[in-house]
């Protein structure tokens, strides 16, 4: 409204649609709430009014939702709708969900303020603001036609009888149009903000959903672990297998050929089948090792740290009970796992180290070695998906690596034992 061209943008317009369309949704849930509540109230005695009287509590849903609607006329920020999703199909599992809801509430008792007040309050200042600037516009034209060029009423509070007197009430009234557009535009503007008030979710609401998506993403991880390790299982047991048998059958026809060309490829097929067998059971491991599923998180990280080109000095002692859960176990192994890659690859470190304990229920571990320093997450290390997969447990994943080294890589993940998970789940 500031802006000097407010007078010629559609946003005076926008404010006269929002007012208006208000007054005659106003006048209709007054209709509709006064209908339900009479009819109810008849038919209670035979019953039949109970279950209108149970939807007159829920009117304010249909109405929030129309006046979230009716909101983009002035307001560009859309409104979320913040309801629950029922836990099971039918209407009575809808209806006892909405009745548990802060939101259902608010809604009503803005319908019930939209009915009584609100719509009765938008009228008076559409008609202040347009039909009374409007009739001191058309003077002139009252005049000359309904006055026969004699006279006119004004808002039918004074009389002018003059020509230049109608043209001047004219002009007076296209100059009350103009403020009549900022009083509409500063209306609109506080009923949306009222409206966006009342029926906006709260940060109950939100926090409410926040804590429904963390157990759902949760979910979604412990499901991708579970599918990781059936792979691996499938693969292990399956395909595996079959390379090994077919391994054998070619060493043993190998050593049955006779000495030629037919030896030779033999030969040959038995070295792919070799590499292929490799190949397919350092991909095993690469998806799910089975160290790390039999034996936990200390075995796991000892068996990396041997199979590491660069020497890795490995002091991890979770005193654990119990095993930690299977997504925090999965997500430092690979952690680690990565960090020593990086560390091969890019670093020129001759040593690193690993480090890690569990303490107040949470995981620290610590990657760092002596090379040269520099590493960046958005390098293309990797190490960006990591902290995502950390992140999804609400871990943190921090990385320190000035130029000239050292780098450390640190990694804390909330977690408890799976025996007290099980224990707390059991009881």
């Amino acid at each position: 409204m500031a802006r000097p061209r407010y007078l010629v943008s559609s946003w005076p317009w926008r404010a006269v649609g929002y007012l208006v369309s208000g007054v005659l949704a106003g006048a209709l849930v007054l209709v509709g709430i006064v209908v339900l509540v009479a009819a109810g109230g008849v038919l209670a005695v035979v019953l039949v009014g109970v279950p209108l009287l149970g939807l007159t509590v829920l009117v304010g849903v249909p109405v929030a939702s129309v006046e979230r609607r009716r909101l983009g006329l002035i307001d560009r920020d859309p409104v979320p709708g913040a309801h629950d999703v029922p836990a099971g199909p039918g209407p009575w599992v809808w209806y006892t969900t909405r009745l548990r809801e802060q939101l259902t509430w608010r809604e009503l008792g803005y319908a019930v303020l939209f009915a009584g007040l609100l719509w009765p309050v938008e009228a008076l200042v559409a008609t202040v603001a347009l039909l009374f600037p409007g009739s001191m516009v058309a003077a002139p034209l009252l005049m000359a036609t309904v006055g026969d060029g004699q006279e006119v009423k004004v808002l039918k509070q004074w009389t002018v009888t003059t020509w230049p007197g109608a043209f001047g009430v004219a002009v007076l009234g296209v100059v009350l149009l103009a403020v009549g557009a900022y009083v509409l535009g500063v209306a609109a503007g506080a009923r949306a903000g009222l409206t966006r008030l009342l029926i906006a979710p709260r940060d109950a609401d939100l926090g409410a959903k926040v804590v429904e998506l963390t157990r759902s993403r949760v979910r979604l991880v412990d499901a991708f672990e579970a599918e990781r390790r059936r792979i691996e299982r499938d693969l292990h047991d399956g395909a595996q297998q079959r390379l090994v048998a077919l391994t054998m059958a070619l060493g043993l026809a190998r050593l049955d050929a006779p000495p030629g060309p037919l030896a030779d490829q033999l030969a040959r097929a038995h070295e792919e089948a070799g590499n292929a067998l490799a190949e397919l059971r350092e991909l095993v491991h690469g998806i799910h090792p089975k160290v790390l599923a039999d034996f936990g998180l200390e075995a796991a990280v000892g068996d990396a740290a041997d199979r590491s080109p660069v020497p890795v000095d490995v002091d991890l002692d979770l005193g654990l009970s119990g095993r930690l859960p299977r997504a925090v176990e999965a997500a430092a192994y690979f952690v680690v796992c990565e960090a020593l890659a990086n560390v091969a690859k890019h670093s020129g470190a001759s040593r690193a180290e690993v480090s890690g304990r569990h303490e107040d229920g949470r995981l620290h571990l610590r990657v760092s070695d002596d090379g040269c320093g520099g590493a960046s997450a958005d390098g293309g290390s990797g190490l960006t998906g990591l902290a995502d997969r950390v992140s999804v447990l609400d871990g943190r994943l921090s990385l320190s690596s000035p130029p000239g080294g050292p780098t450390l890589l640190s990694v804390e993940i909330p977690c408890r034992t799976a025996e007290l998970t099980e224990l707390t789940e059991l009881k």
